[in-house]
């Protein structure tokens, strides 16, 4: 098959949705498909499409003439996308995303069925210009969704409690999400801990994520004083981008004395971004990993099962899809959304029980894997092309 991905950004940029976008890229690569990324071009300005091939994946950056909020304008989107859905098989969007829309809409006419795939719900900063903003790309997600052919969550949890999937219930289809870590010796894990000066003095804390409203990681510093009266040397480790994250400055400005502070007094460390390497050789130095997410804009937190792969329990968000590797595995706990006591708790008694949260890798393996994950798309494009598109008529919310 020809298989045609679209998303607004991708690699270098990181994040769940282009992780799981480039390691489904080359799933489906790996089994055969010629596979297309169309994405925005990461500098801005630039005035010319550019194409590469990436891990055997042919990836298409757009001209972005310049940003509005977290998102681009990318003048030329039209002709590249029609360009691409004219060439390809089936189309597979990743939202959410702006232009979506209006590449459905071309699946539709050109008679490629179109899959979406929703990650999550955007939800910017407060502002009149970010609320015009949040709700132009909603229209453009419900319009997305009226003009695909299926759409694809990764938990039915998650299904079952997003307003966006419920609308569209008769298309939805549930498909894991892919999961995979590169494997490290242990001299390149211990290496890590002597970089980072790790003593096994005390518990050390993991993140991995952005530096983001949505996170949560103002619950972890408050939980930090709490966790402290227990484990004195408790210390955090943070991987993930901490500086220039769009529309988030006036958040880290706001964390800035306590990440100091913390800093300070050698219990918490910004790693920077890392590379899948060296986040094989991070997660087995943790005592546990935590995804403290406030809302939808998280909707699985695929950093939860690369722990586990570890041997690393989680404590999670009780969210909507959030919840659900610590449900299925066991492998954690779920703490109250915000609750810096309740994450404190939880905190302590898996670091002072870890052994019991700990599950074999091939347990969780079976469960979440890259190959999964392609298979699951590449059964769903075979039946959709067997079948041909068809749009799923008199579709309402559902309460």
């Amino acid at each position: 098959m020809r298989i045609l991905i679209m998303l607004t950004y991708y690699r270098p940029h990181t994040s769940g949705l282009t992780i799981y976008a480039e390691r489904l890229a080359r799933g489906l690569a790996a089994r055969g498909h010629t596979v297309t990324v169309l994405t925005s071009h990461t500098h801005v300005p630039c005035s010319h499409p550019q194409e590469t091939m990436e891990d055997g994946v042919r990836v298409v950056r757009a001209p972005v003439l310049f940003r509005i909020s977290k998102g681009v304008i990318m003048p030329t989107i039209g002709l590249l996308a029609t360009r691409e859905v004219l060439r390809h098989d089936v189309v597979c969007l990743h939202l959410p995303q702006f232009d979506a829309a209006g590449v459905a809409l071309r699946g539709r006419l050109l008679g490629k069925p179109t899959t979406l795939t929703y990650h999550c719900d955007l939800k910017l900063p407060p502002g009149l210009f970010n609320v015009a903003v949040n709700q132009a790309v909603h229209v453009m997600n419900r319009l997305a969704g009226i003009f695909s052919d299926r759409v694809i969550a990764y938990t039915q949890d998650f299904a079952d409690h997003s307003p966006f999937i419920r609308t569209f219930h008769r298309k939805v289809q549930v498909i894991p999400p892919p999961v995979e870590l590169p494997e490290v010796s242990p001299g390149a894990v211990a290496a890590f801990a002597k970089m980072h000066h790790l003593d096994g003095s005390g518990p050390v804390i993991g993140m991995a994520t952005r530096l983001a409203s949505e996170k949560g990681v103002q619950v972890l510093l408050n939980a930090l004083p709490h966790v402290s009266e227990i484990y004195p040397n408790a210390r955090v480790l943070f991987a993930g981008q901490h500086q220039d994250v769009m529309g988030e400055e006036a958040y880290a400005r706001r964390l800035t004395p306590l990440f100091r502070r913390y800093e300070g007094e050698g219990r918490w460390k910004f790693l920077g971004v890392l590379n899948p390497a060296q986040m094989a050789a991070f997660y087995p130095n943790l005592d546990v990993l935590l995804v403290p997410s406030l809302n939808s804009t998280e909707s699985f937190g695929l950093v939860q099962v690369e722990a586990m792969l570890c041997g690393v329990p989680s404590i999670a968000s009780d969210l909507p899809g959030v919840r659900q590797p610590v449900l299925q595995t066991g492998m954690g706990e779920v703490t109250p959304v915000g609750d810096s006591a309740g994450l404190a708790e939880a905190i302590v008694k898996v670091v002072g029980n870890k052994a019991n949260y700990v599950r074999p890798r091939q347990e969780i393996a079976g469960r979440w894997s890259t190959e999964r994950t392609a298979a699951g798309y590449e059964a769903l494009f075979e039946r959709l092309l067997r079948q041909g598109p068809e749009l799923v008529e008199g579709e309402k919310r559902s309460e």
